[in-house]
């Protein structure tokens, strides 16, 4: 049976995931309404590491949530995708998987330098791929499908997919690269490497705020605030997450006058505010219209097709990063949480028909994956799907 090599993790110590708590550590998530550092995309305050980290207060006591998904948001992301040997099937290949998912999550949880700093505010989010399941002979989360095509896709099987997805973000990038090194090491023959793709929020001009995008525009404006988070993010102490790598026609954007691009996107370039008037963070209502009858937020800008007022305040949670592979190749690593991929599907397919802003991007890579519930001292990662 294919095991996790017994490797030792060596991130040099200023560069380690720190988790303070029991063994496996237990920290708040943003979904609590513990303080913490100032937010940077995400919905509240709050922090934490590792694959075991975050809890929040339920029935029957604390629960433990993985960090990354409602932590402030990092500098830098990495997203890297595993495929199961082929080797590995079945009841054998469930326990070779745990045994690699818990040295993950030992060695995250081991590896703090002791002195209670957390620099780089590394977390390492760890999902599972739509076919796993039926490759380990496990019942599959309900809603852990494949997503459909979707009109305007031109997607790169290699970068599309994975059994096992792994979110690393940490304010330094070599902190993920590091780390990614040593997990793919610990994986030893149970996981393959099928992709990896970094992002990076170029620094805000007000040295803080909403991450703009490589248009020019804030990235994650609307993004649902702590109790939202409660219904539309978690469902009991696990997420999905959709993975989307964007190419985007920069210069064919930047050569329209700023109106044009206000137009087509629904916001104003400069706040960030809705096209009405107000703050970034007004709430927009897609469906006002003038005294003439014309709406004020253009109905075919991406404001007006993905607005959750078409989908009964349904809303997902945006970690979204810039990338640049080279100069005719970058985009958006686009990077959504929420309690069910549908919401996903039904947005993207309004987008594919009627967003103006379709015809400055193009998907090339794609992928879901079912975040697992945190670890906790009495629940290995992967123990409620590997049981």
């Amino acid at each position: 049976m294919p095991k996790a090599t017994n490797v030792p993790i060596d991130v040099p110590p200023r560069r380690r995931v720190l988790i303070a708590g029991a063994g496996l550590g237990l920290t708040a998530t943003a979904c609590t309404r513990t303080a913490g550092p100032p937010h940077r995309g995400a919905p509240g305050p709050g922090s934490g590491s590792g694959p075991g980290a975050g809890s929040r207060s339920g029935p029957g006591g604390h629960a433990a949530r993985q960090a990354g998904v409602t932590t402030p948001q990092q500098a830098t992301a990495l997203v890297l995708a595993y495929d199961l040997d082929p080797a590995v099937r079945g009841a054998s290949g469930a326990r070779a998987l745990r045994e690699v998912l818990e040295a993950w999550t030992d060695a995250l949880a081991g590896s703090g330098d002791g002195d209670g700093s957390q620099q780089d505010r590394l977390t390492a989010t760890v999902g599972v791929g739509p076919r796993l399941p039926a490759l380990l002979g496990v019942t599959a989360p309900a809603a852990l499908r494949e997503l459909p095509a979707f009109p305007g896709d031109r997607l790169d099987p290699a970068r599309c997919g994975g059994d096992v997805l792994v979110q690393l973000c940490a304010d330094d990038s070599d902190t993920a690269e590091e780390t990614a090194e040593s997990l793919t090491r610990l994986a030893g023959e149970t996981l393959r490497p099928r992709w990896r793709q970094s992002g990076f929020l170029p620094p805000p001009p007000d040295g803080g705020g909403t991450p703009r995008d490589l248009l020019g525009f804030k990235n994650g404006s609307a993004n649902p605030g702590v109790e939202e988070c409660e219904r539309w993010v978690w469902s009991d102490d696990a997420t999905y997450l959709v993975v989307r790598r964007v190419h985007l026609r920069v210069e064919d954007f930047a050569r329209l006058a700023v109106h044009r691009q206000e137009e087509i996107v629904g916001r104003r370039r400069s706040t960030g505010g809705p096209l009405p008037g107000g703050p970034e963070h007004a709430e927009v209502d897609v469906f006002a219209r003038s005294p003439k009858g014309r709406y004020l937020t253009p109905a075919r800008s991406h404001v007006g097709v993905v607005s959750p007022q078409h989908d009964d305040g349904a809303r997902m949670l945006r970690r979204g990063y810039s990338y640049a592979d080279g100069p005719t190749d970058q985009g958006l690593l686009f990077l959504a949480f929420m309690r069910d991929p549908a919401l996903f599907t039904r947005v993207q397919r309004r987008m594919a028909t009627r967003d103006e802003l379709s015809g400055f991007i193009e998907t090339r890579g794609s992928a879901l994956a079912y975040i697992l519930p945190g670890a906790g001292p009495d629940r290995p990662l992967g123990a409620d799907l590997l049981a």
